[in-house]
C-alpha cells in the first residue's frame, strides 16, 4: 500500500509544523487553558484561514476536495503542540453527520459555518449511565407537531463552552438501549431550555454538562432519518476515534522526543542517564510503541471507506494497539523524567494527561478489544 502523503498534504504538514511551533509553544499554551475562555477563538479564524476546516468536504459541500487522511494529517501534528482548539467536535463529528446525512439545506448552511471557522460545534452524545453505549440512551426527543421537544442530560460535552451549536442524540422512539427509535438533532445551544455546567478537563480542554429542559426544536434539526440514526453515529464515532488515534500519535511523537532530550541532559554519577543502558533499551520500547501506532493509525483512517465489519475491526483494532501504546509512552516518560514530570511546570506532564485521557474518549481498550472481538466472531 503506498502511504506516501501528496503534495498538498505535505504542504499542509509543513504550515502547521509552523504555526503549531510559532502560535502553540509550551508557555503559550499554558496561558491559553488557564485563561477564562481556555482557547483562541483568534487562532481558530487563523486555521479556518488556512483552509484546514474545509479540508475533509467535497466541493460540492463547500469544502476543498479532501476526506479523512487530511483528517489525519491536521490531527497529528495537533498532537504534537496538544492544540485545544475543537477541531474533532467540529469538522469531525458535527461535519461528519452533515456530509453524510444532512440535508442540502443543512449543508449548505452548517458546513459553511465549519468551513469560514464562524459556528463551533460539540458533540452531545455521552450520559451518566450510558459508559460506552452509544445506544443506550435515556435523552429524549417527543413530537411536538412538527418539530420536537428534547428533555435530558449530556455529560463531558468537549468543547461545548465554546459551541454555538450541539450535535445531541436522542430517542425517539423504544427503550432505553434499544438499536431502533434513535435520532439526530443539531440544537442552538441558546435556545431556551438549554442549560450547560461548564468546567475544565483534566488534559486542559474545556467541557460541560448539558441538560435540556423541554427544549423546543423545528423539523429542520432532525439529521438524517427519524429513528434510524445508529448506523450514522457509529459512523461518525468511529471517524473521531480515527482522527484521536493520529493525535494521540503525534504526543506520543513529542513525548518520546521530549524523553530522549531529557536523557542527555539530566546526569547521575556524573554521567547523563542516557548512557545508561537500561533507559537506552525503555527508550527504544517507547519509539516501538510510537511506530506501531502510526502504522495502526494509517490502517484504520483508510478502512473508513470500506464496508461496515472492516472499519469497525481496524478502528478498533487501532484504539486498542494505540490505546496501551499511550500509557505505555506516558508513565515511561514520567518514569525517567522523575517526580518532576508530573509538575505543571514541565510539559511532559501536560502531554502525560492528554495520552492518558485518550484512552477514555469513545471507548477505552478494553470496550473496542471487545468489539473487535465480537467482529471478528460473527
Amino acid at each position: 500500500m503506498d502511504f506516501n502523503f501528496t503534495e498538498e498534504q505535505t504542504m499542509v504538514r509543513d504550515g502547521l509544523t509552523r504555526l503549531v511551533r510559532e502560535s502553540y509553544d509550551f508557555e503559550t499554551r499554558r496561558g491559553v487553558i488557564e485563561s477564562d475562555s481556555g482557547w483562541r477563538p483568534e487562532l481558530w479564524a487563523q486555521i479556518a484561514e488556512m483552509g484546514l476546516l474545509g479540508m475533509p468536504f467535497s466541493e460540492e459541500d463547500g469544502g476543498f476536495g479532501g476526506g479523512a487522511i487530511d483528517s489525519l494529517v491536521v490531527m497529528e501534528e495537533f498532537g504534537r503542540g496538544l492544540v485545544v482548539e475543537p477541531y474533532v467536535p467540529t469538522v469531525v463529528c458535527a461535519g461528519g453527520f452533515f456530509k453524510h446525512a444532512g440535508s442540502a439545506e443543512q449543508k449548505e448552511e452548517h458546513i459553511g459555518g465549519i468551513v469560514d471557522g464562524s459556528r463551533v460545534y460539540a458533540f452531545a452524545y455521552a450520559e451518566p449511565r450510558g459508559r460506552y453505549d452509544l445506544a443506550d440512551l435515556e435523552t429524549t426527543a417527543k413530537k411536538d407537531g412538527d418539530g420536537y421537544v428534547l428533555n435530558g442530560h449530556k455529560a463531558v460535552v468537549i468543547a461545548a463552552p465554546w459551541a454555538s451549536h450541539l450535535i445531541v442524540t436522542a430517542r425517539t422512539s423504544g427503550e432505553r438501549r434499544d438499536h431502533d427509535g434513535i435520532s439526530v438533532f443539531v440544537v442552538d445551544k441558546n435556545a431556551d431550555g438549554v442549560v450547560t455546567r461548564d468546567y475544565p478537563t483534566v488534559d486542559g480542554r474545556r467541557a460541560s454538562d448539558v441538560y435540556f429542559e423541554n427544549v423546543s426544536v423545528g423539523a429542520d434539526a432532525l439529521i438524517g432519518e427519524e429513528g434510524k440514526a445508529l448506523p450514522l453515529i457509529e459512523l461518525v464515532v468511529d471517524e473521531a476515534t480515527a482522527a484521536q488515534c493520529a493525535e494521540a500519535c503525534g504526543a506520543m511523537k513529542c513525548a518520546q522526543e521530549m524523553t530522549v532530550e531529557y536523557s542527555r541532559q539530566r546526569k547521575q554519577f556524573g554521567t547523563p542517564i542516557g548512557k545508561f543502558q537500561v533507559l537506552q533499551h525503555r527508550m527504544v520500547d517507547m519509539f516501538v510503541e510510537y511506530e506501531q501506532s502510526v502504522s495502526m493509525a494509517y490502517l484504520a483512517t483508510l478502512k473508513l471507506g470500506e464496508s461496515e465489519v472492516e472499519r469497525k475491526s481496524a478502528v478498533s483494532a487501532a484504539k486498542v494497539r494505540i490505546g496501551q501504546a499511550a500509557h505505555h509512552v506516558g508513565q515511561e516518560a514520567i518514569q525517567i523524567h522523575g517526580g518532576m514530570g508530573m509538575t505543571d511546570e514541565l510539559a511532559i506532564g501536560h502531554y502525560f494527561k492528554r495520552l492518558t485521557i485518550f484512552d477514555a474518549e469513545f471507548g477505552n481498550v478494553d470496550h473496542h478489544m471487545k468489539r473487535h472481538i465480537a467482529l471478528a466472531s460473527g
